[in-house]
């Protein structure tokens, strides 16, 4: 759960039913609004940018910035750095830190669109 999926839950824990009810009445409202306005948030396709033959680390994390652009990077930020100083400090190798680091934001990318489906 993210800072304001928290916000949001524990402002309805605090109101009574009957108010729970107005709030989710006037989210619904909303999200009408939305949908006949054409505002949603949609969740675009990954962009397809190849993987080059050699690549460095930071490379490949802004090539996968790119390719996701969807994905807020905040969320990644301590997976993404450990897998950085594993190659930096630890001698580990590019190759297998980058495969990594596909895995990781393809993993991101799928929780992002389940998500969006509950």
């Amino acid at each position: 759960m993210n800072t304001m999926e928290k916000k949001y839950f524990h402002i309805l824990s605090e109101l009574d039913e009957a108010d729970q009810n107005s709030v989710l009445s006037f989210a619904e409202f909303l999200l009408a609004k939305a949908k006949q306005e054409g505002r949603l948030l949609t969740i675009e396709e990954p962009l397809h940018i190849p993987r080059p033959e050699k690549e460095r680390v930071i490379a490949a994390i802004k090539r996968l910035s790119e390719t996701y652009p969807m994905i807020k990077k905040n969320t990644m930020l301590d997976e993404t750095a450990s897998l950085m100083s594993a190659h930096l400090l630890k001698g580990r190798d590019a190759v297998d830190v980058i495969d990594e680091l596909e895995i990781l934001f393809q993993k991101h990318y799928k929780k992002l669109l389940q998500s969006k489906v509950n």
